[in-house]
């Protein structure tokens, strides 16, 4: 990889090391996370110029499309053979696409297994880097739902054991879920909604932080009030930079364990969410930012 690892990297307490801004390849599908994407030749051109800046973190799932994120990873990666170990993509199991585009839940052992099955074909690999069993959704199909994952995380735990899986991880889960999930078998990441106007997890990230697991926030702008919508663009027009650059350099100062997976299908994009990494947020405006999270 051509640049330093953007954010710097992360080592989870088993040695797996990602960089700390990652990429997520939901974007790269068409309209409504559904078919391919309006321009193939720039989908493929962001995946590779994020490899050439640095980013080893990449998260999918063969949801996403279906299969079209899946596919356009292992077309844009087949260049980077040599650096196969250093390049880790993250997907997610537990929800299948319906005819109406919909995300129904599909968390029964057999589904699993289907869906890591179609994860390794669609990603052309033997072995999937590491896979998060999506639990909740809510109301809003962003929070974590009460409940016992014991079936479907021993299920994916069985697989891992099969060879098929190097990591495990969870999304969209509270801390007891964390908990259960780690009885199971040993849990690297969790992956949840945070940002600077929800910040429900914070205990559980420096819960994480702790035990060394990573912590992946999704959705940087997203649950923001209209107040807090105009509190982040004007701190954003001080500082020089998008609300989203801002978003991501308020979360990668939170804990050397949040690692960011902001997606996008432009380049431009692309380069400017990676440059959110070395965005330099001065006192009153990591302050005005502070404010946001403390009256929501």
């Amino acid at each position: 990889m051509a640049g330093d690892a953007p954010g710097g990297t992360f080592t989870m307490a088993d040695g797996l090391t990602l960089a700390r801004l990652g990429f997520g390849a939901m974007q790269l599908a068409g309209p409504g996370v559904w078919g391919p994407p309006k321009d193939r030749d720039e989908a493929i051109a962001v995946v590779r110029t994020a490899v050439e800046l640095g980013v080893n973190h990449i998260d999918t799932a063969d949801f996403y499309g279906p299969h079209v994120t899946n596919e356009l990873l292992r077309e844009a990666l087949a260049p980077y053979g040599e650096l196969r170990d250093e390049l880790h993509v993250v997907t997610k199991v537990g929800a299948v696409r319906d005819e109406e585009g919909g995300w129904p839940h599909a968390r029964s052992p057999r589904q699993l297994r289907e869906q890591v099955e179609s994860n390794l074909r669609t990603l052309g690999v033997d072995v999937l880097d590491v896979v998060n069993l999506r639990v909740g959704g809510g109301a809003d199909g962003h929070s974590p739902v009460p409940g016992s994952l014991a079936e479907p995380f021993g299920a994916l735990a069985e697989l891992r054991q099969r060879g098929l899986i190097r990591h495990l991880g969870v999304s969209v889960v509270n801390a007891e879920q964390v908990r259960e999930a780690q009885s199971i078998a040993p849990v690297v990441t969790v992956q949840n909604w945070y940002n600077v106007a929800h910040r429900g997890d914070e205990p559980l990230i420096a819960s994480l932080a702790e035990q060394g697991i990573s912590y992946v926030p999704f959705w940087p702008l997203g649950g923001f009030t209209p107040i807090q919508s105009a509190t982040l663009e004007t701190v954003a027009k001080n500082v020089g930079a998008s609300p989203q650059a801002v978003a991501l350099a308020w979360l990668l100062r939170q804990s050397p364990n949040v690692l960011p997976i902001p997606g996008t299908s432009s380049v431009a994009h692309l380069r400017e969410n990676v440059a959110a990494a070395a965005l330099d947020l001065p006192a009153d405006a990591l302050a005005a930012l502070d404010g946001i999270g403390s009256g929501s």
